[in-house]
């Protein structure tokens, strides 16, 4: 039988991405309300505010991936977590792409009086983290432990 218990560098990476992804959750919070510490300065969502929450769902979104990826332990990942890899990545480009759609001038309002985010852009936002989750899922070293325990009994 092996030794699965982490190593001092993968208990570094673990800790990397778990504080990455938790600092990564307190910005997209107070992105989201800015209330919520005294900084709601405006009825309506505006850019810097709508900046910060897609800069915390980049934290979240790199911090989760170091943390998943340091689960693998140097075992070669799979198909299904490259492909997870790349829905993470994608799932943050929808999120993005529909957040700043005013701003980038391919939204329903325009710049610079755009008095409010939008049910769509919500939407696009809401998709694009249901994506980001199910690349975090396909990023989980389900066998990769298993596997390791079967090839260490057959020898």
């Amino acid at each position: 039988m092996t030794d699965l218990s982490p190593t001092p560098f993968r208990r570094n990476r673990l800790r990397l991405g778990l504080g990455l992804t938790l600092l990564g959750l307190a910005v997209y919070v107070f992105g989201v309300d800015p209330g919520l510490l005294g900084a709601d300065r405006s009825p309506v969502i505006g850019f810097v505010q709508i900046a910060v929450f897609l800069i915390g769902l980049a934290l979240i979104c790199l911090g989760g991936y170091i943390s998943l990826a340091a689960l693998w332990n140097g075992e070669p990942k799979s198909i299904a977590s490259d492909i997870g890899l790349r829905l993470v990545a994608t799932g943050y480009v929808i999120a993005t792409a529909s957040a700043m759609a005013d701003i980038f001038g391919f939204g329903s309002q325009s710049w610079p009086d755009i008095p409010d985010f939008g049910m769509w852009q919500t939407t696009g936002v809401v998709i694009g983290e249901v994506v980001i989750s199910l690349g975090f899922l396909l990023l989980i070293p389900f066998g990769a432990s298993a596997s390791k325990e079967a090839a260490s009994e057959r020898e």
